[in-house]
């Protein structure tokens, strides 16, 4: 499935996997308002947030910076109805099916363009092939570039730009076809992976831990006390950050949360819903993360690979929409998975650094995380 990488990339092993496929660039979600399926009342067009520019330029800049040359290439395919009805209703996929002539909504504020059920498709096989080539030990890690994003799809619904639940459906793919037991799928997109939460609340074989803005996005979902359900109890770790958290209290979070409950669970794989809609500049969240957050966010996460599961991660991408801030951030992510040096400048400049959020914890941050461990107390050592 993986093509080799160029020859001058001169490594022993093939580090890293790259998914990406030119039709992710056809998924359309036209000129509508977020909610529905209305249009603004501008003379001038404006697009929906979930451009496929913002896929496009992360892939440009992947490829401008050498970034690629150090990557193999997997090729994504389209996830079947067995894989899809291990996430989804029947009726679900039969209405995606039937939006692919005309479009239309796929549920809430999940648009899908004519033609686009084949992309859906793809979107969720992108994650699956990324899953089979690491678990095959063609590659170490794997980034999926892909689109559509899925961590807000329900089983019986789209939601939220997203039309299958794509990480939801590789893990059960993994499950079914590799025989893995044991998830661990952190998601850091600014706002709440309902849907794969949704997915495994009464699962004890997976940890899902979110990181998001506290009520964004989906209302009633992502609080600190949703810590799963039956058998599942305690497998799910919600972290809802203040807004304006920045790097100093994510990292806190990471430090103090991830890591011990993640070293505790001891995962088999590790999937990352990567949206880099917490970003500096970003017009859907206000949590103020630079490239350099998410650089350390993904060497974070690729220690607890390395020390839990032999370096196996997966990382997905989902949201981000600052149009000229959001492609360096996912450049900066597939830097560190192929394990290059630091080349992705930093188009804020060097006030990405010295912001105080950036540096310095905030009181609310600080009360956030805290709050986190004392409910996280009942189910692991902290």
């Amino acid at each position: 499935m993986t093509e080799s990488v160029t020859s001058n990339a001169q490594l022993d092993e093939v580090r890293a996997g790259l998914v990406f496929d030119d039709r992710y660039l056809w998924h359309n979600t036209g000129l509508s308002l977020i909610q529905d399926a209305g249009q603004f009342p501008f003379a001038d067009p404006v697009p929906h947030w979930s451009s496929p520019a913002l896929v496009g330029r992360a892939k440009q800049l992947i490829d401008l910076y050498g970034i690629a040359d150090r990557m193999a290439r997997i090729a994504a395919y389209e996830a079947n109805d067995e894989a899809l009805l291990r996430c989804h209703t029947p009726e679900h996929i039969a209405r995606v099916r039937d939006l692919d002539r005309t479009g239309g909504e796929s549920g809430e504020g999940a648009p899908l363009g004519p033609g686009g059920e084949r992309i859906a498709r793809l979107s969720a096989g992108g994650v699956m092939a990324a899953v089979d080539d690491v678990l095959t030990g063609s590659v170490r890690h794997a980034y999926a570039l892909v689109r559509p994003p899925g961590h807000h799809a329900m089983p019986d619904r789209g939601m939220g730009f997203c039309v299958f639940s794509n990480v939801a459906v590789a893990a059960k793919h993994a499950r079914a076809r590799h025989g893995i037991r044991k998830f661990l799928i952190l998601d850091w997109d600014v706002h709440h992976g309902n849907g794969t939460q949704a997915a495994f609340f009464d699962d004890p074989d997976v940890l899902f831990i979110s990181l998001h803005q506290d009520e964004l996005y989906p209302p009633g979902w992502g609080a600190v006390d949703h810590t799963g359900a039956g058998d599942g109890a305690g497998f799910t770790v919600n972290i809802p950050l203040p807004g304006g958290t920045g790097r100093a209290g994510y990292r806190a979070a990471y430090e103090r949360i991830v890591l011990p409950i993640s070293r505790q669970f001891a995962p088999e794989f590790v999937i990352v819903s990567a949206g880099q809609d917490a970003s500096i500049l970003d017009p859907l969240g206000r949590m103020s993360l630079t490239t350099n957050a998410y650089r350390e966010m993904t060497r974070f996460m690729l220690g607890i690979a390395e020390e839990s599961c032999r370096g196996r991660i997966v990382v997905a991408q989902e949201g981000g929409y600052a149009a000229t801030y959001a492609p360096y951030c996912s450049a900066s992510i597939a830097e560190v998975l192929a394990g290059g040096p630091v080349v992705v400048p930093e188009p804020y400049g060097p006030r990405a650094e010295s912001e105080p959020a950036a540096n310095r914890i905030g009181l609310d941050a600080e009360q956030a995380i805290e709050r986190v461990i004392e409910v996280q107390r009942r189910f692991w050592t902290m």
